[in-house]
């Protein structure tokens, strides 16, 4: 929280920033205890507005354009994020209509914002569809997908008013009077710091990332890491192909060309090659594999075979029609082995109708069967390599 004016007997007569440094773990509860902080520095009221400030990054509205709307895993990125630019929807059936909230909800916290907002319309598909409408996102849901009642998340596209709001609110509460206003794009000269919040360490980070196949963070570290490397400013294609350029310098990834740092976009362009000559690259210090997830190889039946001779750690990658594997693997014999598997049907993802909001048919066979011949093949790498 940065103070655009003096404090003077508990006033700012000036603006409050809310300025973002690229954290793509920021939630609610933080920003709950950010305003304890604001109060606890003396502040009772503020003459100007709530700025938030999301400059320290490239701002986006989405990641891919080529996605369907409401995917929560295609939000927006800037310097100012929030529950990973994601809102709460949920509703509930009564009588013959619905009751709909849209709040920003988190550990201890479910403060409802206006900043999205969703109706209930007359329809069966589209289920979803987006309008931008200025200062808020504007939703609409069929009424004939919700049945008794649910909840999901959807995609924030005005991650600065949104964290604003949510942050004005827990002033208030805090008894502080202030107003949100319009998003800058510059921060005062000489302003006074009075109030902050550090995010845990990039490696807890990353892992989580890696874990939860968390595509803003990952976009959000990928920008954050350009421009500490070459400054800000630049779009996120930019930063991609900055990206590109370091992994083939540094990792051997020749013929890689990223769109994206988190693998959304569909002209992105990498071979198993390269991504293993890569992963085999980063293992000597150490620094990978002890944050990817172990990856349970199954029996037949499905359920988790704890006692199989190798042991995976890799990192998932899964799109309708889409499915990849690339990581580290513990031959029986003790051998270790980086690999990479690649598998998409691009016939039946040209297939897809991305305004419908629905699964395509056969999607969730065609992802068994290939989760099915990654397990084969380890399984066959193990034999020949390992044992």
């Amino acid at each position: 929280m940065i103070a655009g004016a003096a404090v003077k007997n508990g006033v700012i007569k000036g603006d409050l920033y809310l300025a973002g440094s690229g954290d793509p773990t920021l939630d609610t509860d933080a920003l709950a205890d950010l305003a304890r902080k604001l109060k606890a520095a003396g502040v009772r009221e503020v003459r100007g507005n709530l700025r938030p400030y999301g400059g320290a990054l490239p701002s986006i509205s989405e990641i891919d354009s080529s996605q369907p709307d409401h995917v929560a895993y295609n939000p927006s990125v800037s310097g100012l994020n929030l529950n990973f630019n994601r809102v709460h929807f949920e509703w509930k059936r009564t009588g013959n209509g619905y009751t709909t909230t849209m709040d920003a909800r988190s550990g201890k916290y479910r403060p409802e914002v206006r900043v999205s907002r969703i109706k209930v319309a007359p329809r069966e598909v589209p289920v979803y569809t987006y309008k931008d409408k200025g200062s808020y996102d504007d939703w609409s849901v069929a009424r004939k997908a919700l049945g008794k009642g649910g909840s999901r998340w959807l995609p924030v596209r005005k991650p600065e008013a949104y964290a604003a709001e949510v942050f004005a609110t827990f002033a208030r509460s805090q008894g502080i009077a202030l107003k949100p206003g319009k998003p800058v794009n510059k921060l005062p000269k000489g302003g006074s710091v009075l109030a902050t919040h550090q995010s845990v360490q990039l490696r807890d980070i990353l892992r989580d990332m890696l874990k939860y196949s968390n595509n803003m963070t990952a976009e959000a570290v990928g920008m954050s890491a350009t421009a500490a490397a070459k400054g800000q400013g630049g779009t996120l294609r930019r930063s991609a192909q900055a990206m590109s350029q370091w992994a083939d310098a540094a990792l051997g990834m020749s013929g890689a060309k990223f769109v994206d740092h988190s693998g959304l976009g569909s002209a992105s362009r990498v071979s198993a090659s390269a991504m293993v000559r890569a992963l085999a690259k980063v293992h000597r210090n150490g620094a990978l594999k002890p944050i990817l997830k172990p990856i349970a190889l199954r029996h037949e039946n499905g359920k988790a075979n704890k006692g199989h001779p190798i042991k995976v750690k890799a990192k998932t990658g899964t799109l309708y029609f889409v499915s990849s594997l690339a990581g580290y693997m513990t031959a029986p014999d003790g051998t270790e082995l980086a690999f990479a598997i690649f598998a998409s049907n691009d016939t039946k993802r040209g297939k897809i109708n991305r305004k419908t909001g629905q699964r395509p048919a056969g999607s969730g066979t065609w992802n068994k069967r290939a989760k099915k011949l990654q397990q084969k093949l380890i399984e066959r790498w193990g034999a020949v390599y390992g044992s």
